[in-house]
């Protein structure tokens, strides 16, 4: 294992997967808190349609990604406030459409497309430098948002009818936030893929959430099992030579469970 550390494209996965820990530590507390995982949901298929309209126009599918996840991000927050149509169904509407309209720009694209499973089902190791700036530029930008709002942020995360009644500009946070989302999701969909990407937003949140009810806690322990969730997924992939994407959720989910059961366990013994 040691022997791997040596090559470059090993060296990015490492960067990668502490930054996308950190990224993800923040907003997935977010997500985990406001309980906004169904949404999060909706915003990661609907992103393969930004990406299929990429590859069909020749242009970077993370950038088209990103846009039309945002876009789909607006669109489904104003629908379900100021739309006729319940949130559930909103969130429905744009999951299918993107989907819909990646797979048909894939399917009309007149080239091969490498990189398809990759988006797909995630593949940390193909991560390149521009990945890398792309992923370390949005962490940076979500670090001092959340360092310099953190008491209007953790207010509507817990309660906005409360932070509307104290004159909080409630709105233009919720709208920043699922931007933010929807710009996670697709920063992270090179590491997990679409079919994974929500995972990693929110359960190491929830492993984080079994120790502490603090808010800054809870940031600073996801970013660490989330960090020690990729390394451990990195190990699996290698020795036993299969996705990096899949054994990352996969150790993830174990690890969460090991968490949950010894605190089971902590609580039934007797003092």
């Amino acid at each position: 294992m040691i022997d791997i550390l040596q090559y470059t494209f090993f060296q990015n996965a490492l960067i990668g997967s502490l930054m996308a820990s950190i990224l993800c530590g923040f907003i997935g507390t977010y997500i985990v808190t406001r309980r906004l995982v169904f949404i999060s949901g909706g915003i990661t298929h609907a992103s393969f349609g930004g990406i299929g309209l990429g590859v069909y126009f020749g242009i970077n599918p993370i950038f088209s990604g990103m846009l039309f996840s945002v876009l789909s991000a607006f669109g489904i927050q104003w629908i379900s406030h100021h739309g006729d149509i319940r949130e559930d169904s909103a969130i429905a509407v744009f999951w299918t459409l993107g989907m819909s309209i990646g797979i048909i720009c894939c399917f009309m694209s007149p080239e091969f497309i490498p990189d398809l499973p990759s988006f797909l089902f995630g593949s940390i190791l193909t991560i390149e430098k521009a990945d890398l700036w792309i992923l370390g530029i949005l962490t940076i930008v979500v670090a001092l948002t959340f360092c310099f709002f953190l008491r209007p942020i953790q207010s509507i995360a817990f309660d906005e009818t409360f932070a509307r009644s104290q004159k909080l500009p409630v709105t233009f946070i919720e709208y920043a936030m699922m931007a933010f989302i929807a710009l996670s999701i697709v920063s992270t969909l090179r590491m997990v893929g679409i079919v994974l990407a929500i995972s990693l937003l929110t359960i190491p949140q929830m492993t984080a959430n079994l120790f502490t009810f603090s808010w800054k806690r809870m940031i600073s322990l996801s970013i660490l099992i989330g960090w020690i969730d990729c390394l451990l997924g990195l190990s699996v992939s290698y020795q036993l030579d299969v996705p990096s994407g899949a054994s990352i959720i996969f150790c993830s989910v174990v690890v969460y469970s090991i968490c949950k059961l010894v605190q089971k366990i902590s609580i039934k013994r007797p003092s």
